[in-house]
């Protein structure tokens, strides 16, 4: 039998030379292999970039990864004896090593268990010695009873299955990352089919009566909940062997015929939303588009009656004044003069008050007086020409205090602005523009002129075919059947997946439609946890990460653009998903034009290959320093290959992802070109009907009918 020191012994292969916290130098026997260790119990290539070594200590052993291989030379002793035979002694080479330590091996009921961190490092002359396979096994598989997940297996590690713990994969969110081609999307389908595949194997199905199948019907699928929001069209038929475990969404036209038809009506977006697609000024446009909101979504179309344009006009001018409140005259507008402003306000309620009565003509009147006084205060004549000086805060706040005093004389029950604007509730979004209009007209002055260019943009939205199967569907669908669809029904009863193919969104919406989707998602489990006091554990999946969740950009204006509102909506899911149960998972080939802020949030990583230098830079201050060994290999990762590293892997780990067959793989293979060039593969081309559905016309002109006028011969 093999005592414990002999079997040290025979795998030891140099020793420690230096020690430092993050790289241990080791000097190698000459005796050590070379290219193949044998002594292992399994021919294992040995010395290799990113193989592991262990260091013995007194709790264990430490883990090492060799991140460098050298040879140094050195002076051999001289000989004695030999000089008349004429030898000549050279430079004898000593094969050095780099290793970096990543954690402790420790031994518990006859099972290795890897611990991160290192509690003793060790010494100078200590040993180093090679791992067993059992050893290696433990080490890259970390012995984890909830790495439940399967992903793929290691190379470098006798080929050990690689599988990882969903709550600390999707729970922390993961950010998939590589150049094109280099298997990122079929890593991203193969993680969601294990995960489904995974928690439909555990699940503990409970002993069924005779006759009782039927009821049982859908009680043992998984509870679970993976969106991915797919812009190219790469994932909608590669689930398809799920049947009804998975649910696929599609634009018109449908190239699925499973899929079902994705629609996301204009009256779910919110204020903001609304405020990014019709690029609405935050001063002069946004209030009245909020406030229009309100009135749509509180079924409230106000009527021009005097009383409304009173109680209208008041508003405007008191949200100016809150505006500008500390700032007095100065605080207004370029040629929007304080008293201009006033003068106006006077005339208008002046007006209105023959053909008031009561309470509020009274009201009325008194502020009218009150208000003339203050601008006469101020006014000035000269030459013929009129002006005002400084108006100064004690005289906003008096105006402010008459304005307040008209609108305590109205009903307070008939306020429209009880409904939030915010609120999902349905209105006809086309009569949007019509009743910003009115209520420009209710507030007088120049409200109509700033508001002219905000509802001919909400018009051309609204009136843009591409659009209307989105924004404007013809069948109605309410927000509880979009959530039932688009984030899953009772005990996941519909399936755990849900493909929305977004191909064939127009770009001017495709930020938006993005936003709003998550946004809808996050805000449905906050909710869900406010009733419930647990979360609903989902998945989101973005593809193209760096096209929607992009750096902010410096710009100009304060007004949001729609790739603003992503971005936003995207940051706030890394900062707050995971107290909701929504898990995030990116995939880019560009990591250095992500968000720093979402991508800090990232907690997990998938590398492909990378090439970009910027790219390699950013990974590299995105990952421990114990990686850099691995992250050196980034340029020559094969195909399917990647490094897995963060909190669901105690080590990092070269990883094999697992194959799909090609039913299940992603559309995203490289074009065919030289089959197609050389008639291999037909390629026919029906341009009138591509143009035909481009154009939105349901058929194209007979090019050979006869044209109204002219001679047919």
């Amino acid at each position: 039998m093999t005592s414990p020191i002999s079997k040290i012994s025979s795998l030891t292969i140099g020793t420690v030379e230096s020690v430092a916290p993050d790289e241990i130098k080791v000097l190698l026997d000459i005796d050590s292999p070379r290219n193949t260790a044998l002594n292992t119990g399994v021919p294992t290539p040995f010395p290799r970039i990113n193989n592991f070594v262990l260091l013995p200590n007194e709790s264990g052993a430490v883990v090492g990864i060799v991140v460098w291989l050298g040879v140094e030379r050195s002076a051999y002793p001289k000989r004695q004896g030999l000089k008349d035979f004429g030898l000549i002694d050279l430079p004898f080479p000593l094969r050095k090593m780099a290793v970096c330590p990543i954690g402790t091996l420790l031994s518990e009921k006859n099972k290795w268990r890897l611990e991160r961190g290192v509690q003793s490092f060790p010494s100078v002359g200590d040993p180093v010695i090679l791992p067993t396979r059992e050893q290696t096994i433990a080490i890259v598989t970390g012995q984890d009873k909830d790495s439940r997940v399967p992903l793929g297996t290691c190379p470098i590690a006798y080929d050990a299955p690689i599988a990882v713990d969903p709550d600390k994969l999707f729970g922390r969110h993961l950010a998939v990352l590589g150049n094109t081609g280099s298997g990122k999307s079929c890593t991203l389908a193969a993680l969601v089919r294990s995960a489904v595949e995974s928690a439909q194997t555990s699940i503990k199905k409970p002993e069924i009566p005779a006759g009782a199948e039927e009821a049982q019907n859908g009680q043992d699928n998984p509870n679970a909940r993976l969106i991915i929001l797919d812009p190219n069209g790469e994932y909608s038929k590669c689930f398809q062997d799920l049947g009804a475990g998975c649910r696929v969404f599609q634009v018109p036209p449908l190239t699925n015929t499973d899929a079902a038809e994705f629609t996301l009506p204009a009256w779910m977006w919110n204020s903001s939303e609304w405020a990014a697609v019709a690029q609405a000024a935050p001063r002069a446009q946004r209030p009245l588009l909020q406030e229009a909101l309100r009135n749509l979504r509180s079924n409230k179309q106000i009527t021009l009656t005097i009383e409304n344009r009173l109680r209208a006009r008041c508003k405007s001018l008191k949200s100016y004044l809150l505006q500008f409140a500390g700032t007095g005259a100065s605080g207004f507008p370029i040629n929007n003069n304080c008293g201009q402003q006033l003068s106006r306000f006077i005339e208008d309620i002046t007006a209105y008050c023959p053909t008031l009565t009561g309470d509020i003509k009274t009201r009325t009147e008194r502020a009218a007086a009150a208000i003339t006084e203050v601008v006469d205060s101020r006014k000035w004549t000269s030459g013929g020409r009129t002006g005002f000086n400084d108006f100064g805060d004690n005289d906003l706040n008096t105006v402010d205090q008459w304005i307040e005093n008209v609108l305590q004389g109205f009903p307070q029950g008939e306020d429209v602005g009880t409904v939030n604007e915010d609120s999902p509730l349905p209105f006809d979004p086309h009569v949007l523009a019509e009743h910003l209009e009115s209520l420009a007209m209710q507030e007088g002055g120049s409200a109509s002129q700033f508001i002219s260019t905000l509802t001919m943009r909400i018009k051309g939205i609204m009136s843009d075919p591409r659009m209307n199967g989105v924004i404007n569907p013809d069948s109605s669908i309410s927000l509880k059947d979009w959530l039932d669809l688009h984030v899953g029904s009772d005990g996941g009863a519909n399936g755990p997946v849900a493909v929305i193919d977004l191909s064939l969104v127009p770009y001017e919406i495709l930020h938006l439609v993005i936003a709003v989707s998550s946004r809808l998602i996050l805000e449905s489990l906050q909710r869900y946890r406010k009733h419930n006091n647990q979360n609903l554990p989902t998945v989101l999946v973005l593809e193209e990460a760096h096209t929607f969740v992009a750096k902010r950009l410096p710009h100009g204006d304060d007004i949001p653009s729609p790739a603003d509102m992503c971005r936003g909506i995207f940051e706030r899911v890394a900062r707050e998903g995971r107290k909701f149960g929504l898990g995030l998972v990116l995939s880019s080939q560009r990591p250095s034009e992500l968000s720093e802020t979402v991508l800090s949030q990232c907690n997990s990583f998938l590398l492909h290959r990378i090439t970009n230098d910027r790219d390699q830079e950013l990974i590299s201050r995105l990952v421990p320093d114990n990686a850099r060994g691995l992250l050196r290999e980034l340029p020559s990762l094969p195909t399917r290959h990647c490094i897995l590293l963060g909190i669901a892997s105690k080590v990092p780990a070269l990883v094999e992802v697992k194959h799909l067959e090609d039913g299940q793989r992603p559309e995203s293979d490289d074009p065919d070109f030289w089959s197609v060039w050389t008639n291999e593969e037909p390629r026919p081309i029906d341009w009138d009907k591509i143009t035909s559905e481009w154009a939105g016309s349901e058929a194209v002109a007979d090019d050979d009918s006869p044209q109204e006028g002219g001679d047919a011969q």
